[in-house]
């Protein structure tokens, strides 16, 4: 028997074994399990039927339970408790009117790059969040505000090549002129998290 079993320890598990093109050898990793269907997008719908957000299935189904909201187009799939099936809604509607700020989106970095669809402003390369970083258009050294109107995603490379420098100075150019969210950025954005499900066009005015 095991000396290990016989001190009441479990033996290690073993992993299969492989080698990678350099010869080195490599253990087997398990396939990446698929992103839940609680996280999916649903497009958020007025009273009146204007899109004015995207959120979770999970805080969608909330809402409905809860009596605020209404399913308009579901899914074909369920999600099940023990005493029901529920359908997956993919539009979800308020059923009382709520007033929507002009400017709702909080000033922040994941929202700048949301606006900039991860989208390097100088050289035009679409990265992850993780290889983007913000940058000041006018430096703060020369009374540059953290603003929707001065503030960009921008790759590390465009951003130590500009550095305490305006675009103009660094021969860099903007891809567009950095704007804070109006409806018309709202708009796209809920365009392009939906662009595969065809029951939001309606909705969206494609």
């Amino acid at each position: 028997m095991d000396n290990r079993l016989k001190n009441g320890l479990r033996p290690r598990p073993k992993f299969n074994v492989g080698t990678d093109g350099a010869g080195m050898s490599r253990a087997a990793t398990p396939p990446a399990s698929r992103p839940s269907v609680m996280q999916a997008p649903v497009l958020v719908l007025n009273a009146t039927f204007e899109p004015i957000n995207v959120t979770a299935v999970r805080r969608a189904l909330v809402l409905m339970l809860k009596g605020v909201a209404q399913a308009e187009e579901i899914h074909s799939s369920e999600v099940h408790s023990s005493s029901r099936a529920v359908a997956v809604p993919s539009v979800i509607r308020l059923l009382t009117y709520r007033h929507i700020p002009q400017q709702s989106r909080a000033l922040s970095r994941k929202n700048i790059l949301l606006r900039d669809r991860n989208t390097c402003q100088f050289c035009g390369r679409a990265l992850p969040a993780s290889e983007l970083t913000l940058d000041h258009v006018m430096p703060r050294s020369r009374g540059g505000h953290s603003s929707w109107e001065n503030l960009v995603a921008c790759c590390y490379d465009c951003n130590n090549r500009k550095g305490d420098r305006t675009p103009e100075e660094a021969g860099l150019q903007l891809a567009r002129r950095p704007r804070p969210f109006t409806l018309h950025t709202s708009r796209q954005l809920m365009r392009l998290i939906g662009h595969k499900d065809e029951k939001w066009r309606k909705y969206l005015f494609y």
